[in-house]
């Protein structure tokens, strides 16, 4: 006898009771029906029998697609066998279950229904004596019956609703799919009402807060990851934060957070979770399993908005690097040890998996963007020397992402570079010469300004690695510009993102200016704060063109 097809805890049950349950899946009924008398008693006849819930999902064919012996939340679907309709559809499944207690269905019951997105759960409550009890409306083992189904998220958070106890033969005489319709019309309401492009991804952020960490930094951090994923082109649901000593092994939050994520994602019809922090391949694995939706963490997602933003050759070759070297380790699988290219005793066999192929396609790959970049900092390397040989000084602007450094190399030499309020909205260096007239002397003088890829805190090393071409722009400059946005209330905090970033590169300039941005929209607070910490920087407004003949004077200076 297979019991392959029934779920949940099967221990201690005969073969006789196993070919019943087996015997379930040859039931049908009507798709206009939720259930038939018939197959409730009859589920509920077994469930008395092996004194366990019982669970049978039938499908809108009214076919039995699934049966487990345990509660809603213990045999559940999981996430990536369901469809995926979208926020606006419920799962097209629905769940027959027994419970041996007269209660109405527990919050576990009610989430697992929530996290399957199912079209309905009923529950039938059993008479407990394990006798069959006639009369009282057809009821056979059957004292009530519960109906619930989900709604659209109300203001109070309420997901579901709960009928008041039924006798069995109401639940039969309920037009099913005139709910289903009725539910899913509102739910497509509400959808509609949210003015979400069906383009656009619908993310849940999830924040972790360590024992190492303020609160202050906790939520700059959440604060700024808002911000990639809106640069990225999501459309951010909600954000979901938890306190914790260390990072779960596994999946990073706790299990009981994971429940709730994953709860989130059905109900508001998320289809990317994006964490804070740096997940493990495993940890990623493990919580789109649980999820049923892709997740993402911070270093995807700056790596995707580089994807976007990338425009020349250069810039498009650096980004593919990264996103190959952040994607090799998390392809499934055993690794290296799975190659079989290697000859010698346990290295035959029948030929490389699919998966090896992948990461053998990928390492070779990775390999030519790499000889790639390396020609790449050699034709800098030799464009740089010329204009050394010309004796014409070069100022690297710098900053953290979004500063104004485009604004301003726009403002100083009527450049045409892209710019946008946006994290990261230009990548490629771009360099500009501006001419100054000094005021002592009378004559002009020529310096070279290059724009930089923005930093940002806790950059990916891969991002580093991969733009080492760009960021070379700044160990050969003669001096850096570093520009701030005085308007953003991190400001300190980025400045020494910055620095602990070009602490890190070799042969950084020692002239260094700083330039704070966005006077005309910081707070008189943080204007003051920064004349009195910072005595010897400019400050401007790159946008409305404020104070630039006083950075004009000190670059003559430099």
């Amino acid at each position: 006898m297979t019991t392959e097809n029934i779920y949940g805890n099967l221990q201690g049950l005969k073969p006789s009771q196993l070919k019943q349950l087996q015997k379930l899946y040859h039931q049908h009924i009507r798709s206009d029906r939720l259930t038939t008398t018939e197959l409730a008693e009859r589920i509920a006849a077994i469930s008395t029998d092996i004194k366990q819930p019982l669970c049978v999902y039938l499908n809108r064919r009214g076919q039995v697609i699934r049966v487990g012996v345990g509660t809603p939340r213990q045999t559940q679907i999981p996430p990536l066998e369901l469809p995926r309709y979208g926020v606006q559809r419920l799962s097209g499944i629905r769940c027959l279950a027994t419970s041996l207690k007269p209660i109405p269905p527990s919050e576990a019951c009610l989430t697992a229904m929530a996290r399957q997105r199912l079209d309905a759960l009923v529950m039938f409550t059993l008479t407990g004596s394990g006798v069959l009890r006639k009369g009282g409306g057809g009821s056979g083992f059957i004292e009530n019956a519960y109906l619930a189904h989900l709604l659209p998220v109300q203001e109070d958070d309420t997901y579901w609703e709960v009928s008041p106890p039924q006798k069995i033969g109401e639940i039969t005489e309920q037009d099913f799919l005139d709910l289903i319709d009725s539910l899913e019309a509102e739910f497509s309401r509400e959808f509609i009402a949210q003015n979400v492009s069906s383009q656009q991804d619908r993310v849940l952020l999830v924040g972790l807060m360590t024992a190492k960490m303020t609160a202050q930094k906790f939520q700059d951090s959440l604060q700024e990851l808002a911000l990639l994923v809106n640069s990225a082109g999501g459309n951010i649901l909600a954000t979901i934060e938890q306190k914790r000593s260390n990072p779960h092994p596994q999946t990073l939050v706790g299990a009981g957070k994971v429940e709730e994520i994953a709860l989130q994602v059905q109900t508001l019809g998320a289809n990317l979770v994006a964490f804070d922090q740096e997940l493990s391949p495993a940890q990623v694995r493990n919580l789109e399993l649980q999820f049923g939706v892709r997740v993402v963490d911070r270093t995807e997602v700056i790596l995707d908005i580089f994807a976007q933003r990338a425009q020349s050759g250069a810039g498009k070759l650096q980004v593919e690097l990264a996103q190959l070297e952040y994607m090799l380790p998390r392809l499934t699988g055993r690794g290296v040890a799975m190659s079989r290219l290697g000859g010698g005793i346990g290295t035959r066999g029948p030929g490389e998996t699919k998966l090896e192929t992948e990461r053998r396609a990928i390492q070779k790959r990775i390999t030519r963007l790499q000889q790639e970049v390396n020609q790449l900092q050699n034709h800098r390397s030799r464009l740089r020397q010329q204009r050394q040989q010309n004796e014409i000084p070069s100022v690297a602007i710098v900053g953290y992402t979004n500063a104004g450094k485009s604004t301003l190399i726009n403002a100083l030499t009527n450049a045409e570079v892209y710019t946008a309020d946006q994290l990261f909205a230009t990548l490629d260096p771009t360099t500009r010469r501006l001419t100054i007239k000094d005021n002592n002397t009378g004559e002009s003088r020529t310096i070279l300004l290059t724009d930089t890829v923005g930093f940002i805190h806790e950059l990916p090393p891969p991002l580093v690695d991969s733009f080492r071409a760009t960021l070379e722009e700044v160990t050969e400059a003669d001096a850096l510009l570093h520009v701030v946005d005085l308007s953003h209330p991190t400001w300190k905090s980025q400045i020494n993102s910055v620095k602990a970033i070009l602490a890190d590169m070799p042969l950084t300039p020692n002239l260094e200016l700083i330039v704070f941005n966005k006077i005309d929209k910081a707070d008189i607070e943080y204007l003051e704060t920064a004349k009195n910490d910072y005595p010897q920087a400019v400050f401007i407004s790159a946008q409305k063109r404020l104070g630039l003949e006083t950075l004009r004077t000190r670059l003559v200076s430099f």
